[in-house]
């Protein structure tokens, strides 16, 4: 009979496995892209057999949607107080892109702008989970939304892909006293 102990094991290796497989693919598709990454090279990077990617993935592109889900799990900001309410989204999104879905989303971002499945999937991101967010926090036209979103979008390319030096040493507490009253400002339009 078969020790019960050893299938938890397993399933744990498994797990670590799949986690160190999106960790190196996250790497790969940053530093090389999508086109020069390949599926054996990720598994390489881990010491397994680029079979096993297949099995926990499906395909590269599998590989590539796994290393770059994101669920912001963004909070209700119709609980903010008006006045603060640009400096919080703000807040909400640096917390997000420094947390621990940051590798994800920063990969994201600096995908999107050459791999239409990047550009497509942070579409996605924005009208699944960004939009009604924000549109619930109060902003009142789609060009208001549009506009927030490019805006915490420059922020985070300038800080995370392009690491502008002016950018990146402001600290949270700079970055919100910036951006927080041009966000308020589009708020306060309603």
């Amino acid at each position: 009979m078969p020790d019960p102990t050893t299938r938890g094991d397993t399933a744990r290796n498994a797990e670590r496995t799949r986690a160190a497989l999106m960790s190196a693919a996250r790497r790969r598709f940053a530093s090389e892209g999508f086109a020069a990454t390949t599926v054996r090279a990720v598994a390489g990077d881990v010491g397994v057999d680029p079979a096993l990617v297949m099995r926990y993935f499906g395909s590269k592109r599998g590989l590539y949607e796994a290393a770059t889900s994101v669920d912001l799990h963004l909070p209700d900001f119709t609980e903010v107080h008006r006045r603060r309410l640009g400096a919080v989204i703000v807040e909400t999104f640096l917390d997000r892109w420094e947390g621990p879905h940051g590798e994800s989303l920063q990969l994201l971002l600096a995908s999107a702008a050459t791999e239409p499945a990047a550009a497509e999937q942070m579409r996605t991101i924005f009208a699944a989970q960004v939009r009604p967010a924000v549109d619930a926090a109060g902003a009142d036209s789609d060009v208001s939304v549009e506009v927030i979103a490019s805006t915490l979008i420059g922020m985070a390319m300038m800080r995370y892909v392009l690491r502008v030096p002016s950018i990146v040493d402001l600290t949270p507490a700079q970055v919100v006293s910036m951006y927080g009253p041009a966000l308020q400002r589009l708020l306060a339009r309603r």
